[in-house]
């Protein structure tokens, strides 16, 4: 759990509920875990587990793990069935767009934090107070994507393939704009369905557009899916991937060899680290569940540890979390994390690419407050 001082801030924000003796959190935890998202899910549930077990002793915390598969309706029902159990202090809620932006209006009938590690930008374009992002959203993460493809590599002719869902659409828009920003052409941009399995169509349309580089925005399957296609067909391409490219979970779906010349963004990689409170961490984390973590797992720890902290500092029901969210700052162990006003919390991006030799990858670059906003 992070240090003392962060309680102490904390507490400093807080107002109403800290004369109460009470101190036990209800936080049920709505996160997909089948589907094409479970493996995004899965590393959700899995951080805020372990944040529940490293909460201060004075902290009680109830909860209930709740399968939202990928469907708007089902994350509804999920809320409603957390709901009526028991008022909660905040609920840790799916990664999905689609999810999130269904439950926004809900949350804000509820009064209830949502504490997300959504990529999706438009959930906190809505205005809506009860919305935290602990994940750099795709304005941090894509600037971050297309600065490393442009500036680092050097690359300006862009093949560009997403996701036809709320997060690759998301993700699409913002690098877009950024590479016409840096004065990098997208020359060929095609959009996949999640069921799509066969990517030598898309890939042969990419490679008779002629680019010096494959930017991706899909979820773990198909990216796992597109990069071993790829390497099948010899593409010859750098490959700048999005954040499930990433995860560990993603990587073992491939062999070493054919991750080599693919890099991918993320807010962080846990096991690249070498600060020594990370490494605690990825070693509680892999006795915990027997694999590696990745970068949700992280920024939901640090979300939900966040919150905690709020409640052993005098906060005792939403509103009073939703303060101390609004307006602290918190040492994670990923980044530092503040609200910019509209619940985006994180700030910071890095690069990893892999050698090829392994599925460990290297940090290549860092960038802290990519956007600007923070």
């Amino acid at each position: 759990m992070p240090s003392s001082r962060i309680l102490a801030t904390i507490a400093a924000l807080l107002v109403a509920g800290s004369a109460h003796a009470d101190t036990t959190a209800t936080i049920p935890v709505l996160v997909p875990l089948t589907g094409f998202l479970a493996l995004e899910g899965a590393s959700q549930r899995n951080g805020a587990l372990l944040a529940f077990r490293a909460a201060a002793a004075s902290v009680t915390v109830r909860h209930e793990v709740i399968d939202t598969a990928t469907s708007p309706e089902a994350a509804l029902n999920a809320f409603a069935r957390a709901r009526r159990q028991e008022a909660p202090t905040a609920v840790v809620a799916p990664m999905l767009g689609t999810q999130m932006l269904a439950l926004l209006p809900a949350a804000l009938e509820a009064r209830v934090p949502l504490i997300t590690v959504s990529g999706t930008a438009e959930i906190t374009e809505r205005g809506n107070p009860w919305v935290f992002r602990f994940f750099p959203g795709d304005a941090v993460v894509k600037t971050a994507q297309a600065r490393y493809v442009v500036e680092d590599l050097g690359r300006r002719r862009v093949a560009l393939v997403y996701q036809t869902t709320a997060y690759g659409q998301s993700g699409h828009r913002h690098l877009v704009d950024v590479f016409a920003r840096l004065g990098a052409a997208v020359v060929v941009e095609e959009g996949l369905a999640p069921a799509v399995k066969d990517m030598a169509p898309v890939l042969t349309k990419v490679r008779a557009a002629r680019p010096d580089v494959l930017v991706l925005q899909l979820h773990a399957e198909a990216s796992a899916r597109l990069v071993r296609q790829a390497a099948a067909l010899g593409l010859g391409l750098p490959i700048v991937a999005g954040s499930a490219m990433h995860q560990p979970a993603t990587v073992a779906l491939l062999e070493p060899a054919e991750l080599a010349g693919v890099c991918a963004e993320s807010g962080a990689s846990p096991i690249s680290e070498d600060a020594p409170a990370v490494r605690r961490w990825v070693a509680d984390y892999r006795a915990a569940f027997q694999v590696e973590p990745d970068a949700f797992a992280l920024a939901q720890y640090d979300g939900v540890a966040m919150v905690l902290a709020a409640v052993a500092a005098g906060a005792r029901d939403g509103e009073a979390v939703r303060r101390a969210l609004a307006a602290g700052r918190y040492e994670g162990l990923a980044m530092t994390y503040r609200s910019d006003g509209a619940g985006n919390m994180a700030h910071d991006a890095v690069i990893v690419c892999y050698d090829g030799r392994d599925r460990t990858p290297r940090v290549a670059r860092r960038y802290v407050n990519a956007a600007g906003t923070g």
